[in-house]
């Protein structure tokens, strides 16, 4: 069975999700090989990011199975994932993350 879908999540610890055409406020976003649907709470663009899950404020934004970002409010799920609601990692962040890494594990 073919199931239309109109989103990507790349990596199954996304949690966000990638339109492949502008999405409009309320329509319904299926994403690929999962029961995954959501509804848009604004207009999306195509290629921009849609949340699947609730990010909190402060929480990792995550795409390709990385941190892309930190959100600077509260994202819900169906909001376009953009600029104004996320900022890029600094260097602090950068190094945070590094020494969570156990790489005797690795």
């Amino acid at each position: 069975m073919n199931k239309k879908f109109n989103a990507l999540q790349l990596d199954k610890r996304d949690n966000v999700a990638v339109v492949l055409e502008t999405v409009r406020f309320g329509q319904l976003i299926s994403v690929q090989d999962e029961m995954k649907n959501v509804n848009a709470s604004t207009t999306i663009p195509y290629g921009h990011k849609v949340a699947l899950v609730f990010i909190p404020k402060g929480e990792e934004v995550i795409k390709y199975g990385e941190c892309m970002g930190i959100a600077t409010a509260d994202i819900a799920i169906g909001d376009h994932v953009h600029v104004s609601n996320v900022r890029g990692l600094t260097e602090k962040d950068k190094r945070f993350r590094k020494e969570e890494i156990n790489f005797e594990n690795i």
